[in-house]
């Protein structure tokens, strides 16, 4: 008899009186594979229509260029800046998650459903991939798999279709292949691993990151180096070659690239290093939700309090101006409230691999997941050229296990409470991550209605309306024929119609005596929340739109000004 909660490997089955938690009779791992499967699935299946968002037209664009020219996926123009460049100035991450995509477009078609369906597999993959490293070092598996699903950093990717669910996926895969193949000494599972190490690279960069992972857990786990560290060139080899190869085709190696843009764009002139170590805080605390949600199990009073005394501190901080901050809205306090929460969240998630390891240090599988997380940690907020939820991402897993390794203790014995103690910060973490997965899919549902709102406006005047914004927008503006102003070659024509998305990246308007006339239009957002937002402080996607990964309130509505240069407007153009 073994809990929902429990593993039940068969080569390791135990008895009750061996310390396993009681729930349900005959419980096995398949019949959790198959709860979290379903689990999964009811979660993201609903988002599975959301329109194009943020980065996901570069991704969709370079799927498309790859159809027609297989080995030159950035061989195409875009303006996604204020001119038109060629996508290996703009594109910052290797083209496999396009190539994934590149095969669910010509098999099934380029429809929003389509690809999100079939990016539906890396995030199973995710979740059951997480079970599988957690049964190995914990008792409660399946509670790492759903605290990792249940949260905001991974639903709200899980329902885009850029790379980073695929490149966490690819990693956790590669981790499963190494730590067999170490246990089994298998070199055909190593090898695995490392063409799955170079893969996850080729998704995202960060997949590099896994070669000093690996090779701090094997040292420790072998005590010693072996043939085993031969494998782990491997990689290297293939990034170096992708490094040739990307500078044969566009004059210069991308992989160096996008490192060089990372750094210069990392710290801007009169960036604080102390705000921008704050909003990281902020970050991986309410991507990675759970943390905050568990606090009351994890940990002893006397530690609450003192976590929630430094995080009000810098809470007050930030309100007060001692910590600079940046946020354009009105409700400061509001904002800084729930920084203040997050960044309690956070000191939760980076206590945890502590205290694993100083409890087990001589356990490598916790020396493991402290670099996980801790060096996960380091990217997201101090190199990579923005703190977003998609560099906190690969974290999330690593601190799902933790956490279910935290509180096997209490599920020694099973009583009813223990079970609601644990099952109630599960829901509270699952209920909010649904409500903000549902709110970035709304806004991203008003970039696809106001476009098709201005077409049925001004589809007449097409040939002379252009736009300014990018993201999804962009996509769905083109798709109707409108065409994004090239500020390089633009002409201020007379009657010329320019749209200027207000929640939008780029957008430049114009001087007023280039405007005759301007007419707004307004999308109300009825989420109760925001994930790309200034005036809430929220900036999921980049902390250059708030200290906040989400937030919660009042949204502003969604505005879109159509703007006439020169001369009067159609006189039939309503809102």
């Amino acid at each position: 008899m073994t809990s929902m909660f429990a593993a039940s490997r068969p080569r390791a089955i135990q008895k009750p009186d061996e310390g396993r938690p009681l729930v349900t009779k005959n419980w096995t791992s398949g019949h959790s594979y198959v709860v979290l499967a379903a689990l999964t699935l009811t979660c993201l299946v609903p988002f599975s229509g959301k329109p194009f968002h943020v980065d996901d037209p570069l991704f969709v664009w370079t799927a498309q260029q790859i159809v027609q020219h297989p080995l030159d996926p950035y061989g195409f123009r875009v303006v996604w800046y204020t001119s038109s460049m060629p996508a290996s100035e703009v594109v910052k991450n290797p083209p496999l998650a396009s190539y994934y995509m590149a095969g669910i477009g010509m098999s099934a078609g380029w429809s929003e459903r389509s690809l999100h369906v079939g990016f539906l597999l890396p995030a199973l993959v995710v979740v059951l991939g997480t079970y599988y490293l957690a049964s190995r070092c914990t008792q409660n598996p399946l509670l790492a798999g759903a605290a990792t699903l249940l949260t905001p950093g991974f639903l709200v990717s899980s329902t885009n279709v850029m790379c980073d669910t695929m490149m966490l996926a690819v990693w956790i895969l590669a981790i499963i292949l190494w730590v067999e193949g170490l246990d089994r000494a298998k070199p055909l599972l190593l090898a695995g691993s490392a063409l799955f190490i170079s893969l996850c690279a080729l998704t995202k960069y960060f997949g590099m990151a896994l070669v000093p992972l690996l090779m701090a857990y094997s040292v420790a786990r072998k005590r010693r180096f072996g043939s085993w560290a031969v494998y782990l060139l491997i990689p290297l080899v293939l990034l170096a070659a992708y490094q040739y190869w990307t500078r044969t085709l566009y004059g210069k190696g991308l992989l160096a690239d996008a490192a060089g843009y990372a750094h210069s764009q990392n710290i801007q002139p009169g960036d604080s290093r102390v705000a921008k170590t704050v909003v990281g805080f902020g970050f991986v605390g309410g991507c990675a939700l759970t943390g905050l949600t568990y606090a009351t199990l994890l940990w002893s009073r006397r530690k609450i309090f003192l976590g929630l005394t430094v995080a009000g501190l810098a809470g007050v901080a930030c309100a007060e101006g001692w910590i600079p901050v940046a946020f354009t809205g009105e409700h400061w306090n509001w904002v800084c409230t729930q920084l203040a929460f997050f960044v309690f969240g956070c000191i939760s998630i980076l206590a945890l691999p502590i205290a694993d390891w100083w409890k087990q240090k001589d356990d490598p599988q916790s020396l493991l997941l402290a670099l996980w997380v801790v060096g996960t940690f380091v990217f997201a907020v101090f190199v990579n050229w923005t703190v977003n939820a998609r560099s906190v991402l690969p974290l999330i897993p690593a601190v799902g296990i933790l956490l279910a390794r935290r509180v096997d203790p209490m599920t020694l014995r099973w009583r009813p409470r223990q079970m609601l103690k644990l099952l109630v910060p599960l829901a509270v973490a699952g209920i909010a991550s649904l409500w903000i997965t549902w709110a970035d899919a709304q806004l991203a549902d008003t970039a696809r209605l106001a476009a098709r709102h201005i077409q049925e406006k001004v589809g007449n005047y097409t040939s002379r309306v252009s736009f300014e914004g990018h993201w999804g927008f962009q996509y769905y503006m083109q798709s109707f024929g409108f065409r994004p102003v090239d500020f390089s070659s633009y002409d201020f024509e007379d009657g010329n119609l320019v749209v200027l998305p207000g929640n939008n990246d780029n957008v430049n308007d114009f001087p007023p005596e280039f405007i005759a006339s301007r007419q707004v239009f307004k999308f109300d957002m009825k989420a109760g929340a925001a994930t790309i937002q200034s005036a809430m402080g929220a900036g999921f996607y980049s902390d250059v739109w708030g200290p906040l990964p989400y937030a919660f309130g009042p949204v502003p509505p969604e505005n879109y000004s159509v703007v006439w240069l020169t001369s009067p407007p159609p006189a039939n153009l309503q809102p």
